[in-house]
Protein backbone atom coordinates (compact mmCIF):
# COMPACT_ATOMS: atom_id res chain seq x y z
CA UNK A 1 0.00 0.00 0.00
CA UNK A 2 2.87 2.52 0.90
CA UNK A 3 4.46 2.21 -2.55
CA UNK A 4 1.35 2.17 -4.46
CA UNK A 5 1.10 5.79 -2.42
CA UNK A 6 4.80 6.61 -3.25
CA UNK A 7 4.46 5.69 -7.11
CA UNK A 8 1.15 7.55 -7.30
CA UNK A 9 3.26 10.77 -5.43
CA UNK A 10 5.95 10.57 -7.83
CA UNK A 11 3.74 9.73 -11.37
CA UNK A 12 1.70 13.30 -10.02
CA UNK A 13 5.05 15.26 -9.13
CA UNK A 14 6.44 14.29 -12.90
CA UNK A 15 3.00 15.19 -14.51
CA UNK A 16 3.28 18.94 -12.84
CA UNK A 17 6.95 19.05 -13.88
CA UNK A 18 6.72 18.27 -17.82
CA UNK A 19 4.51 21.35 -18.55
CA UNK A 20 6.60 23.76 -16.60
CA UNK A 21 10.26 22.28 -18.48
CA UNK A 22 8.66 22.74 -21.86
CA UNK A 23 7.20 25.94 -20.44
CA UNK A 24 10.68 27.16 -19.80
CA UNK A 25 12.39 26.21 -22.81
CA UNK A 26 13.31 28.66 -25.27
CA UNK A 27 11.42 28.44 -29.13
CA UNK A 28 14.57 27.90 -31.21
CA UNK A 29 13.06 28.19 -34.55
CA UNK A 30 9.99 30.02 -35.55
CA UNK A 31 6.58 28.24 -35.06
CA UNK A 32 4.78 27.29 -38.67
CA UNK A 33 3.07 30.35 -40.21
CA UNK A 34 4.72 32.87 -37.81
CA UNK A 35 6.09 35.01 -41.06
CA UNK A 36 4.84 35.83 -44.13
CA UNK A 37 6.55 37.22 -47.42
CA UNK A 38 6.74 40.84 -46.67
CA UNK A 39 5.76 41.94 -50.28
CA UNK A 40 1.79 40.50 -51.21
CA UNK A 41 1.32 38.41 -53.05
CA UNK A 42 4.27 36.50 -53.86
CA UNK A 43 7.49 38.67 -54.82
CA UNK A 44 10.07 37.32 -57.27
CA UNK A 45 13.29 36.40 -55.85
CA UNK A 46 15.85 38.50 -58.09
CA UNK A 47 18.96 38.44 -55.92
CA UNK A 48 19.48 35.60 -52.94
CA UNK A 49 20.93 35.02 -49.78
CA UNK A 50 24.78 34.68 -49.71
CA UNK A 51 25.88 33.91 -46.10
CA UNK A 52 28.95 35.83 -45.53
CA UNK A 53 32.03 33.22 -44.31
CA UNK A 54 33.33 34.20 -42.32
CA UNK A 55 30.62 36.54 -40.97
CA UNK A 56 32.49 39.32 -41.18
CA UNK A 57 33.20 39.27 -44.85
CA UNK A 58 31.57 40.27 -48.10
CA UNK A 59 28.33 38.39 -49.07
CA UNK A 60 24.65 38.54 -49.27
CA UNK A 61 22.58 39.10 -45.84
CA UNK A 62 19.20 38.59 -47.13
CA UNK A 63 17.18 38.62 -50.19
CA UNK A 64 16.27 41.39 -52.81
CA UNK A 65 12.44 41.23 -54.07
CA UNK A 66 10.98 42.66 -57.47
CA UNK A 67 8.35 45.08 -56.46
CA UNK A 68 7.54 48.65 -57.96
CA UNK A 69 8.63 51.57 -55.88
CA UNK A 70 5.59 52.57 -53.48
CA UNK A 71 4.47 49.51 -52.53
CA UNK A 72 2.98 48.17 -49.30
CA UNK A 73 6.00 46.77 -47.11
CA UNK A 74 4.38 44.28 -44.30
CA UNK A 75 6.01 43.14 -41.31
CA UNK A 76 6.61 39.67 -42.00
CA UNK A 77 5.58 38.58 -38.39
CA UNK A 78 4.39 40.06 -34.88
CA UNK A 79 6.96 41.91 -33.25
CA UNK A 80 8.67 45.16 -31.76
CA UNK A 81 10.17 48.04 -34.30
CA UNK A 82 13.53 47.96 -33.31
CA UNK A 83 14.37 51.13 -35.64
CA UNK A 84 12.95 52.96 -38.19
CA UNK A 85 15.18 55.38 -39.86
CA UNK A 86 18.39 55.63 -42.29
CA UNK A 87 21.59 53.74 -41.80
CA UNK A 88 23.75 54.66 -44.71
CA UNK A 89 21.36 56.95 -46.52
CA UNK A 90 19.04 54.00 -46.98
CA UNK A 91 15.20 54.43 -45.38
CA UNK A 92 15.47 51.00 -43.48
CA UNK A 93 13.19 48.95 -40.62
CA UNK A 94 14.15 46.46 -38.45
CA UNK A 95 11.41 44.78 -36.31
CA UNK A 96 12.58 42.47 -33.52
CA UNK A 97 10.05 39.17 -33.23
CA UNK A 98 9.20 37.03 -30.34
CA UNK A 99 11.13 34.28 -31.34
CA UNK A 100 14.41 36.21 -30.99
CA UNK A 101 14.70 36.63 -35.35
CA UNK A 102 15.54 40.48 -36.17
CA UNK A 103 13.97 41.67 -39.78
CA UNK A 104 15.08 44.38 -41.71
CA UNK A 105 13.59 46.19 -44.92
CA UNK A 106 15.39 48.43 -46.79
CA UNK A 107 14.83 50.75 -48.67
CA UNK A 108 11.33 51.60 -47.27
CA UNK A 109 9.95 54.86 -46.21
CA UNK A 110 8.57 54.31 -42.80
CA UNK A 111 4.75 54.14 -41.49
CA UNK A 112 5.61 52.89 -37.89
CA UNK A 113 7.95 54.45 -35.61
CA UNK A 114 10.70 52.59 -32.61
CA UNK A 115 8.65 50.34 -29.98
CA UNK A 116 5.69 50.11 -31.88
CA UNK A 117 4.11 46.66 -31.53
CA UNK A 118 3.25 45.55 -35.21
CA UNK A 119 1.22 42.43 -36.32
CA UNK A 120 1.73 39.88 -39.18
CA UNK A 121 1.11 41.27 -42.30
CA UNK A 122 0.52 44.82 -40.94
CA UNK A 123 1.72 47.98 -43.51
CA UNK A 124 4.88 48.90 -42.28
CA UNK A 125 5.83 51.15 -44.63
CA UNK A 126 6.65 51.70 -48.62
CA UNK A 127 9.08 50.70 -50.82
CA UNK A 128 11.86 53.36 -51.99
CA UNK A 129 13.16 53.26 -55.72
CA UNK A 130 17.12 53.37 -55.45
CA UNK A 131 18.27 50.07 -53.90
CA UNK A 132 21.74 49.19 -55.68
CA UNK A 133 22.55 46.19 -57.61
CA UNK A 134 18.25 45.69 -58.07
CA UNK A 135 18.11 43.78 -61.84
CA UNK A 136 14.33 45.25 -61.18
CA UNK A 137 12.78 48.72 -61.28
CA UNK A 138 12.80 48.52 -57.81
CA UNK A 139 14.02 46.19 -54.70
CA UNK A 140 13.30 45.27 -51.35
CA UNK A 141 15.88 44.31 -49.53
CA UNK A 142 14.56 42.03 -47.20
CA UNK A 143 16.89 40.43 -44.30
CA UNK A 144 16.79 38.38 -41.05
CA UNK A 145 19.18 37.66 -38.21
CA UNK A 146 19.11 35.83 -34.74
CA UNK A 147 21.13 38.62 -32.30
CA UNK A 148 23.40 42.01 -32.74
CA UNK A 149 26.14 43.00 -33.09
CA UNK A 150 29.00 40.82 -33.11
CA UNK A 151 26.99 37.48 -31.86
CA UNK A 152 24.43 38.25 -35.00
CA UNK A 153 23.63 34.90 -37.33
CA UNK A 154 22.26 35.50 -41.10
CA UNK A 155 19.45 33.70 -41.84
CA UNK A 156 18.23 32.78 -45.21
CA UNK A 157 14.81 34.69 -44.87
CA UNK A 158 13.12 32.63 -46.90
CA UNK A 159 13.55 29.88 -43.97
CA UNK A 160 11.13 31.59 -41.94
CA UNK A 161 8.29 31.02 -44.76
CA UNK A 162 9.85 27.07 -44.99
CA UNK A 163 10.82 28.10 -48.88
CA UNK A 164 14.15 27.69 -48.83
CA UNK A 165 15.11 25.91 -52.06
CA UNK A 166 17.32 22.73 -52.20
CA UNK A 167 20.10 22.35 -55.00
CA UNK A 168 21.01 18.95 -55.88
CA UNK A 169 24.44 19.21 -57.79
CA UNK A 170 24.95 16.09 -59.75
CA UNK A 171 28.68 14.33 -59.67
CA UNK A 172 30.25 15.36 -63.05
CA UNK A 173 27.73 17.03 -64.37
CA UNK A 174 26.25 20.78 -64.15
CA UNK A 175 22.90 21.52 -62.04
CA UNK A 176 19.63 22.03 -63.55
CA UNK A 177 17.75 25.01 -63.27
CA UNK A 178 16.81 26.56 -60.07
CA UNK A 179 13.56 26.02 -58.55
CA UNK A 180 11.89 27.06 -55.10
CA UNK A 181 9.80 30.39 -54.09
CA UNK A 182 9.38 32.57 -56.83
CA UNK A 183 13.03 33.12 -57.96
CA UNK A 184 13.53 34.67 -61.44
CA UNK A 185 15.15 32.84 -64.58
CA UNK A 186 18.96 32.85 -64.65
Amino acid sequence: MVAALTEVALVASLLLAVPALVAARPPTAPSRGAYVAPLPPKPTVVRGFDAPTPRWQAGHRGIDLAAPAGASVLAAGDGVVRFAGTVAGKPTISVEHPDGVITTYEPVRAEVRKGLRVRRGQVIGTVVGGHERCVAAACLHWGARRGAGRTATYLDPLGLLGAVPVRLKPVGGSAAGESGFGRAPP
